[in-house]
């Protein structure tokens, strides 16, 4: 498939698998960390998408990965090659009992995050920045001249959002056609291969590609589906390895998915590919544009996912895969 995807009327240009970091710091860093973004970048890869939520909910450092990441644009001096994005306004994770309820979307609230992202990536500008969360509670209106506010400061080149909802969508593109704005180029919710059979996940405040946001992403090809999730959380790779002892109380565990999994062989064997293969290769036969992320603290394995996009799957394979 085509190695870059370029979102419409921007100058960003994506390659089809994103590069996600919410283990950076936790299981690499430093050298390590060179060897696994420096192996994505030798794929043809230019996303390395970050959060400066990763990984305040584990003590000791806060905004680690956003550290990892500046750390290594340091040291490489690559700034330039990549699309770089990382996301801001999600709740406080460093309390001993968050409350992802508790929304932290105001401007202060942004304009402090954006401007600890800065720093601790130390750059003076992020490519594509995101509205990590929603605040129901707020106008689009003021949320996205917060957004201006920070282009206009030379902050951030584009925005996005994140776990927005279709209708909160629509209403800013109505808005920013209305103020000569681009509006959002980009959404992060999830989407994969295990969602249509999955159990509800604990964090309610997820937002899901599916219904109207699916049919909005095939609507609207100008806000790119960036779904993150994109292996599963691990379900299918942790169920071959362990059997399903080992998957008992995951969300994914539906009679659904034991299906998927059992099918997945027979794709798998077709086309003499990887499991992870098989889970990626779900998103390049979507109705509309996907940029997936994925991460791993293997650089043989971010090898592995890359390697999807030389595999000719069909629609067909995957309304097979999810039939019921």
């Amino acid at each position: 498939m085509e190695k870059r995807i370029a979102i419409p009327n921007t100058d960003l240009s994506l390659y089809p698998i994103g590069l996600g970091t919410v283990d950076a710091g936790l299981k690499w860093d430093g050298a390590k960390a060179d060897r696994i973004i420096g192996t994505y970048l030798e794929q043809g890869g230019n996303v390395i998408d970050t959060a400066h939520v990763y990984s305040d909910w584990v003590p000791g450092e806060k905004a680690r990965s956003e550290r990892v990441v500046g750390d290594w644009l340091a040291r490489s001096g690559k700034r330039s090659q990549i699309v770089l994005i990382t996301k801001g306004g999600h709740p406080d994770m460093t309390r001993t009992t968050p409350d992802l309820h508790e929304s932290r979307m105001t401007r202060g609230d942004m304009t402090e995050d954006l401007d600890g992202s800065l720093k601790q990536l130390r750059t003076d500008y992020i490519d594509l920045y995101f509205y990590h969360r929603d605040n129901r509670s707020q106008s689009v209106e003021e949320e996205i001249e917060v957004m201006e506010e920070f282009v206009k400061a030379g902050k951030i080149r584009y925005y996005g959002c994140s776990n927005w909802d279709a209708d909160r969508m629509k209403a800013t593109d109505d808005y920013c056609a209305k103020k000569g704005y681009r509006s959002f180029v980009a959404d992060q919710s999830l989407l994969n291969l295990g969602m249509k059979y999955m159990n509800p996940l604990a964090d309610d405040t997820l937002g899901y590609i599916k219904g109207e946001s699916y049919q909005y992403h095939m609507d609207n090809p100008g806000n790119l589906a960036m779904p993150y999730m994109g292996n599963c959380s691990g379900f299918f790779h942790i169920l071959e390895a362990k059997g399903e002892e080992g998957v008992q109380e995951n969300a994914y565990y539906t009679p659904g998915n034991m299906r998927v999994a059992h099918r997945m062989k027979e794709l798998q064997k077709r086309y003499e590919c990887s499991l992870t293969q098989v889970i990626l290769g779900f998103f390049f036969c979507q109705p509309f544009a996907c940029v997936p992320l994925y991460g791993s603290s293997s650089p043989e394995r971010v090898i592995d996912a890359c390697k999807a996009l030389e595999i000719p799957f069909t629609k067909e394979d995957y309304v097979k895969l999810l039939e019921e």
